[in-house]
């Protein structure tokens, strides 16, 4: 978030909850809404439909605070948290990378790493690392910019790859869904996707697909990545709240994700199946 959406109204933000004691109270537009930023077409996160994992959590969050639930939708492309967490328009980005400092993290609510997806008869469900051998001649599906393509430079697995845009306008499809439509008709062998769309897609393809986290690369780009909420730098007693939320409900979290074919990982990156 930039200084200036910052400025003077976070410094008194702070000192009105510090001396007040109201907390969430001074922080947040709506202290009895829980206001959800969210993509309106981006599934499996979310959708106008409300029917992303995100928005599941969400409506278990707001439950537990006896609140009742809000979105503002805006495409995630650039521009998103300036428009929607940056603009007050909402309180919290249900997913997001621990460490991004665009947004105030919460602890982290799950782990789960960048996948490969393959047809059920391929032969590659095993792979779990793109130094496999097995990838050398294959048609990889990638999408550009992200650490599966850099390990794939590092293994001279691009000549044959098929690259997919990073950024897109979700409402008129995404990257994940073109590169499944491609495995499914041939014309990849091995789609490279984060582990939540990987574990979507497959999920709903019949028959299902195969998905295998990377979970074995050494050196390059980290596929492992920690997930968070994100907040306003200046709400803290809002993150705390969060926190404890995330603490006191780890068990029905994961079940959700799990719901939704996420290959979630413990702190020992070994995989979580119930």
């Amino acid at each position: 978030m930039s200084a200036a959406i910052l400025g003077l109204s976070a410094t008194q933000g702070q000192g009105l909850a510090q001396t007040t004691g109201l907390g969430e109270a001074i922080e947040l537009v709506d202290p009895n809404v829980f206001r959800v930023c969210a993509d309106p077409s981006n599934m499996p996160f979310s959708n106008q439909k409300e029917e992303g994992y995100e928005q599941k959590l969400a409506e278990l969050f707001a439950e537990k605070l006896g609140k009742t639930v809000a979105y503002t939708y805006f495409p995630e492309v650039m521009g998103f948290v300036r428009h929607t967490l940056g603009a007050h328009e909402c309180d919290v980005i249900m997913s997001y990378a621990q460490g991004d400092e665009l947004v105030q993290n919460t602890n982290a609510y799950y782990q789960t790493a960048y996948a490969l997806v393959t047809m059920p008869d391929s032969g590659l469900g095993e792979v779990t690392t793109l130094a496999d051998p097995r990838l050398k001649d294959k048609r990889i599906g990638v999408v550009a910019r992200t650490p599966p393509a850099t390990n794939m430079a590092m293994h001279g697995l691009l000549k044959k790859a098929k690259p997919y845009q990073l950024m897109v306008d979700t409402r008129r499809g995404t990257s994940a869904e073109a590169m499944i439509a491609d495995l499914k008709a041939g014309e990849i062998d091995v789609a490279a996707l984060w582990g939540p769309l990987a574990g979507w897609f497959a999920s709903q393809a019949d028959p299902p697909l195969t998905v295998t986290a990377l979970l074995s690369e050494e050196g390059g780009s980290r596929m492992v990545y920690r997930i968070t909420m994100g907040v306003r730098p200046t709400d803290q007693e809002f993150k705390r709240t969060l926190n404890r939320l995330i603490r006191e409900n780890q068990n029905a979290i994961d079940a959700i994700l799990l719901d939704y074919g996420v290959p979630i990982l413990d702190a020992h990156e070994k995989p979580i199946t119930h």
